[in-house]
């Protein structure tokens, strides 16, 4: 029998800081010039004894240690080279890391807290997908009888007033006009947590008036609007296929952030459940004072992640990471409607046009391995995320390895998989039909593979006229002018001449022609300029 005291004190212990030792620093220098720039970004708060990246890490490892089982260590990182084993018919790869390493079930609904994004739960039930959301409010100030109170579960008959609010009766006899009638707004509205369980139950139309508060951030009922704070959200659902009691719209799917998946109970803690039981203890009753933020900490937070560096030698990467995906040669004639979404606007089936595809490695095309490119707006999340799992380490840059473990939470159902590319066909390839995580870390390793043997890191030659061109046009003659658009023209020449047409130099060309454009844009008013 467990004693309840002792189990008590356990659930409220907070891990010793440092929780991630800094690396040893050399001695800053003083440089009068630092007098001008105004206060150093640290991270912390008034009264605060350490930065909020180690009360984020604080946090972290309360979660994984006392208050959800999640014993999985599925986001890698490694200082040395890790021990391996190959384990059965398939040979997979059991890898122990050589550097603190996370569970992406605790860490990316913390990272989602404090970036405020829309984070989707996908498992069967009883996997703890809910409380997880239950204590990302907690972590934000609420109490727990708000946050329960404040749960949107998703069902068939949900209404848009159930979800948003009601008019006030007084006023619908009263009014004369539709603005003068008040609503009695749901107040989980105002709320800087905001979850929804079960979303993929709720009806279409009420689906919409959700997208609006989840998208825009704010509620219309009956012409009247309520404008929401700005939050973080979690949803929950059973599968992460749209299915459930009503198909989830397009546009609602389309604005979750990350996915994470709730994965399997490991028996050998069952121990640990027994202890709960036991000692009647819940642990998001049990969350420790020091872990909770305030709502100014969360907004700081949010800010100095944003202003974590990101090298430009790592966003040429990235880049060259996104580029794989939107061309399609079969799409159009002209060079920019060469897209997948040129195929999917004209109702088409992208497996009957890539039978047309002819030249191209259709298993080294990246590309061929989805139906769809990358939006503006995956792009940004995936900058955002890699930032903040940066801030949650305590560096001031992001690395490598935070892009490769950050994308397929962010990309899980933002790049839908072509099945039938004959990727998937190759040796120990068909088991990425099934695992998305898996699949979306191979295509940036088989991305940073090809940027390396191409040799994009020592020779860039559009990144080179980008550079050039960024610095300016103010007085650049005619005839350097000239000299630009004939380089421009030399390299497209080159381009097309060495390779194939794969998407990444499909974005290249692209780049190089609004060049030629600005260029000749800019020789024509040097033109007119000398004639005045």
């Amino acid at each position: 029998m467990t004693d309840s005291g002792s189990a008590r004190k356990i659930f409220q212990k907070v891990s010793s800081s440092p929780t991630r030792p800094p690396a040893e620093k050399q001695e800053a220098k003083f440089d009068v010039a630092d007098l001008y720039q105004g206060p150093v970004p640290t991270g912390e708060v008034a009264g605060s004894s350490a930065g909020l990246d180690e009360k984020l890490r604080q946090a972290y490892f309360w979660i994984v240690n006392h208050a959800i089982i999640s014993p999985f260590y599925d986001i890698e990182y490694n200082d040395d080279p890790p021990t391996t084993f190959q384990i059965g018919d398939r040979k997979t790869t059991l890898s122990l890391p050589t550097a603190q390493s996370y569970s992406s079930f605790v860490l990316m609904p913390l990272l989602n807290l404090a970036v405020r994004r829309r984070c989707l739960f996908v498992g069967g039930p009883g996997r703890g997908k809910t409380a997880s959301a239950i204590l990302m409010g907690v972590l934000a100030g609420y109490s727990l009888t708000e946050i329960r109170r404040a749960i949107q579960h998703g069902q068939p008959e949900m209404t848009v007033t159930d979800l948003l609010g009601n008019p006030i009766p007084s006023d619908l006899m009263n009014a004369s006009s539709m603005d003068e009638v008040r609503i009695s707004w749901r107040r989980w509205l105002g709320m800087r947590v905001k979850i929804i369980d079960e979303y993929n139950r709720i009806p279409t139309r009420t689906q919409s008036a959700l997208l609006t508060v989840l998208a825009d951030n704010y509620a219309e009922v009956l012409d009247q609007i309520y404008e929401c704070p700005e939050a973080a959200w979690y949803l929950t659902a059973n599968d992460d296929a749209g299915g459930g009691t009503y198909q989830v719209i397009e546009a609602l799917q389309d604005r979750i952030d990350i996915v994470v998946h709730a994965l399997h109970f490991n028996t050998r803690f069952i121990g640990d459940l027994l202890m709960r039981i036991e000692a009647g203890i819940s642990p998001e009753k049990m969350v420790p004072e020091s872990i909770i933020f305030t709502e100014a900490e969360l907004d700081q937070m949010n800010a100095d992640i944003l202003a974590i560096r990101i090298s430009p030698e790592l966003m040429r990467r990235v880049e060259f990471f996104a580029s794989h995906f939107e061309f399609f040669e079969s799409a159009g004639e002209q060079l920019e409607y060469k897209t997948k979404d040129n195929v999917k606007l004209a109702g088409m089936e992208l497996s009957q046009l890539m039978l047309e595809e002819t030249g191209r490695d259709l298993v080294k095309d990246l590309g061929s391995q989805t139906r769809n490119g990358l939006s503006v707006r995956a792009i940004m999340t995936c900058l955002v995320f890699a930032k903040a799992i940066a801030y949650f380490k305590g560096e001031p840059e992001v690395s490598f390895e935070d892009f490769r473990q950050m994308l397929p939470f962010v990309l899980h159902d933002k790049l839908a998989q072509n099945a039938e590319s004959p990727f998937f066909d190759g040796s120990n390839h068909s088991i990425y039909r099934v695992d998305r995580v898996g699949w979306i870390r191979k295509l940036f390793d088989l991305s940073s593979a090809e940027f390396d043997r191409i040799g994009l890191g020592a020779d860039d030659p559009v990144a080179r006229l980008r550079e050039q061109f960024d610095a300016g046009l103010d007085g650049l003659s005619e005839k350097d002018t000239r000299s630009r658009l004939s380089e421009i023209e030399k390299t497209i020449q080159d381009l097309v001449k060495s390779r194939k047409l794969y998407g990444h130099v499909f974005n290249d060309l692209l780049k190089l022609k609004y060049l030629h454009q600005r260029y000749t844009n800019y020789l024509s008013w040097l033109q007119w300029s000398s004639r005045k």
